[in-house]
């Protein structure tokens, strides 16, 4: 109940928008048929969502991600663009990416970002499409079919109408956003080429609100930090001979963490899972381990694994060079080391992107949805739109709405899908009209 309350607050803002938009005069006549167009797919859209939603694509799951990428790729071939899969190697574990092309020589050329994995295996208990009145339950269904959908259906109203001929679109649907494959350098290949072909990018990851757009986002990488001690009777511990142990050397680097490198603005770190004992075992593919170890034993191993948000490449490298000034000082008799990874790069909020916000802001105000801001990146995650956005404008944040991303309450609220199809298509024709 508390999750239909809260989705009733915020569907007013683009409800009354909808209103306002059939006495509006700052559209052409061309523009009131792309809205009148989208309006007309407004139960398809939902029940194409419903189908993509209802085939598991669990990043793991090689074949239901390829399975939801044929859905789309037989819609995109539909309405008139090349398509192709693109494979990764074997050893990557990854099933590939959607591309759906379309080339011309009008207007500015754009690359339109969505993603077919969720963080929902096969053995998810959250399997199906749900509604519930205007919600709808679903794995993925918002994080992202709901923005792949947006995607779609907006190219269909502008191909249905006619207006896509000349333009040069890309579309890029990873399978991967949820676990990238590695390294990145295979698996974020094709989009990083599509964007140094393109002028712009949209991300159409889940919106905050109606009235909210993504014009900066914060990377993330990866570290971990392994302790070693010396393996003993714990009656000896803290004597010069047997030292601290490796959990003690490990509580006093998280500790230093907590208090030495926490703080700066936009910059977090988060210690995701932590082992520690005699014998320490550790899954990485499947995020998880065991330990063993007793009371009596001073513990001679110790692994933990975190996460790390920055929003410059500059903080990053700043945060990783305290992080290792305070691995260095070990405890007596202890070791410790850190290791880091990289993943998603930073989207920082440059002048290009804080243009493209304007002109959408204008597209929704002359729709009669009111203006759009730029959303706090201290509250979003990371996204494929920041490996693009160092080569082109881009925008993210637009998507569908709902709440619970990433848990088994995920929802999406159908009664604003269809207003932000039109927002969609009335953008992309506005900026394929550019010179």
């Amino acid at each position: 109940m508390k999750i239909q309350l809260y989705i009733i607050a915020f569907i007013f803002i683009p409800l009354a928008g909808i209103a306002q938009k059939q006495t509006n005069n700052k559209l052409t006549e061309t523009e009131q048929r792309i809205l009148e167009q989208v309006a007309a797919y407004d139960k398809e859209s939902i029940d194409f969502l419903e189908k993509v939603v209802n085939i598991n694509s669990g990043t793991l799951n090689l074949e239901g991600v390829k399975e939801v990428g044929g859905v789309f790729q037989e819609a995109f071939d539909a309405i008139g663009f090349s398509t192709e899969w693109i494979t990764m190697p074997s050893e990557m574990n990854r099933a590939g990416h959607l591309f759906a092309r379309r080339k011309g020589n009008q207007g500015k050329k754009l690359l339109l970002i969505g993603h077919l994995d969720t963080v929902f295996e096969k053995d998810s208990p959250f399997q199906r499409f749900v509604r519930q009145d205007s919600i709808a339950f679903g794995p993925g269904a918002n994080d992202m079919k709901g923005g792949n959908v947006v995607i779609l259906y907006a190219l269909k109203a502008l191909h249905d109408l006619n207006l896509l001929d000349n333009s040069t679109i890309t579309v890029g649907f990873t399978g991967d956003e949820e676990r990238t494959g590695k390294p990145l350098s295979i698996s974020r290949k094709a989009l990083i080429d599509a964007a140094k072909e393109s002028d712009i990018a949209l991300g159409f990851e889940n919106a905050t609100g109606f009235n909210n757009a993504t014009i900066a986002r914060r990377g993330a990488s990866g570290w971990k930090v392994e302790t070693a001690g010396r393996r003993a009777h714990s009656s000896g511990i803290f004597g010069e001979k047997t030292g601290a142990g490796a959990i003690f050397e490990m509580s006093r680097i998280l500790y230093q963490f907590y208090t030495q490198v926490r703080g700066e603005t936009y910059l977090t770190f988060n210690p995701g899972n932590l082992l520690g004992g005699t014998f320490v075992d550790y899954d990485p593919a499947k995020s998880r381990g065991s330990a063993f170890g007793k009371t009596n034993v001073v513990a001679q191993t110790a692994i933990v694994h975190g996460g790390l948000r920055f929003i410059s490449e500059q903080q990053k490298e700043a945060a990783r060079l305290k992080m290792q000034a305070i691995v260095e000082k070990h405890l007596p008799s202890t070791q410790a080391t850190i290791t880091f990874t990289d993943s998603y790069p930073a989207m920082q909020p440059s002048e290009g992107n804080k243009l493209l916000l304007e002109k959408l802001s204008k597209v929704s105000q002359d729709i009669g949805y009111g203006s759009v801001q730029g959303y706090d990146p201290g509250k979003r995650g990371a996204a494929d739109v920041s490996f693009v956005a160092q080569y082109v404008d881009a925008l993210d944040g637009l998507g569908t709405m709902g709440t619970g991303a990433h848990t088994p309450e995920e929802t999406v609220d159908l009664r604003t899908i269809n207003p932000l199809i039109q927002r969609t298509a009335l953008f992309i024709y506005r900026l394929i009209q550019e010179n």
